[in-house]
């Protein structure tokens, strides 16, 4: 090996975390641990929407709002993507550009509903 393809070595992408079990639980320990600044929000919500009503009910949607939120932010490449759409659909002055960028917003968050547990 010459000595420039050794000193043009590539340091490895970060390994993007599994996604955990499919329970609150698991999904809580994930974003503690691979997406903290995310884990006051779900817990609040949590709190607000399941532990103070002693109602399971909004589980369903709770887990669903969770799952794809984990999901986009264990990822900082696509977290960071997620920003960047957001932030120039607000910035746009043409409305099909806001819509075009909105619906791509959309399909990812879709996409990552859609991620199962391990992957």
């Amino acid at each position: 090996m010459s000595p420039d393809a050794t000193s043009q070595a590539v340091e490895p992408a970060p390994a993007i975390p599994a996604m955990p079990e499919r329970n609150p639980k698991a999904l809580r320990t994930a974003i503690a641990h691979h997406a903290p600044q995310l884990l006051r929000d779900f817990d609040d919500h949590w709190k607000r929407a399941i532990a103070d009503t002693y109602d399971i009910g909004p589980l369903p949607a709770f887990m669903a709002r969770w799952w794809v939120e984990y999901a986009i932010a264990r990822d900082p490449e696509l977290d960071a993507c997620m920003t960047d759409l957001h932030h120039r659909a607000d910035e746009a002055t043409d409305t099909a550009e806001a819509t075009a960028l909105l619906e791509e917003v959309s399909r990812i968050r879709c996409k990552a509903r859609e991620t199962e547990p391990g992957q």
